[in-house]
C-alpha cells in the first residue's frame, strides 16, 4: 500500500486527513493466476491498484478473445466506459499472475473526491496518464506495420513480453501467433 501513497505523494501531497480516509476506505485482495476480476456483463464497480502481479483485460469478438490491454504492478486497473458509466461491462478482466489488489468501490471514490480536493487532482493526472496512453495504443493499431507495433512494445514495454504469454502478445497486437513468431526470429 506503500507504494500507492507515493505515487498520490508524487502527483500531489496528500492531507492528513486524506491518507486517514484512505486507509479505512481501501481493502487488499489475492488474486490467483487466471482468475477472472471482473466477468463480461458485470459492473466494473471497484478501481483497483496492483500492488504485485498482471492482469489483461480482454473482449470477445467473433468468438476469439481479444486482449485490449495489459497492466502491472503500480497500475490502476478498472473496465473504463463500465466503471465511468456503472453499466455492464463489455469486456473481462483476468490475472495473469499470482497478484495482490488494493480497491475501492466507485462509491468511496466519489466520496474521495467530493471531500478532498487533493484527490481531484491525482485523479485527473492519473486519467490523463491512461488517456496518454489509450491514445498511444489507438495510433499504433491504426498507423503501425505488425513489426512497428511489437518493436514500439519491445522497446517501452518490454516487461510485457517478458511476462505474458505469446498468445496474448499476438491478441493485443493484432496479429496471429504465427506472424509473432516470425517478427520475433
Amino acid at each position: 500500500m506503500q507504494a500507492l501513497f507515493n505515487i498520490f505523494n508524487s502527483i500531489c501531497k496528500i492531507s492528513p486527513e486524506l491518507e486517514a480516509d484512505l486507509l479505512s476506505l481501501l481493502q487488499v485482495k489475492s488474486i490467483a493466476k487466471k482468475e477472472i476480476l471482473l466477468k463480461k456483463g458485470a459492473i466494473s464497480n471497484k478501481i483497483c491498484f496492483i500492488e504485485k502481479g498482471m492482469f489483461r483485460c480482454f473482449y470477445e469478438s467473433h468468438e476469439k478473445e481479444i486482449c485490449s490491454w495489459f497492466m502491472k504492478e503500480n497500475d490502476v486497473i478498472i473496465s473504463v466506459e463500465s466503471f465511468f458509466t456503472q453499466k455492464p461491462s463489455y469486456e473481462s478482466i483476468q490475472a495473469i499472475e499470482d497478484s495482490i489488489i488494493h480497491y475501492i468501490s466507485h462509491e468511496d471514490l466519489q466520496f474521495l473526491y467530493k471531500n478532498h480536493l487533493e484527490f481531484n487532482v491525482i485523479g485527473r493526472i492519473i486519467t490523463e496518464k491512461y488517456y496518454t496512453l489509450s491514445e498511444q495504443r489507438l495510433y499504433s493499431l491504426r498507423s503501425q506495420r505488425a513489426a512497428e507495433r511489437f518493436e514500439y512494445l519491445r522497446t517501452y514495454h518490454a516487461e510485457i513480453i517478458k511476462r505474458v504469454p505469446s498468445t496474448y502478445i499476438a491478441s493485443y497486437l493484432g496479429i496471429t501467433l504465427e506472424t509473432l513468431s516470425r517478427i520475433k526470429k
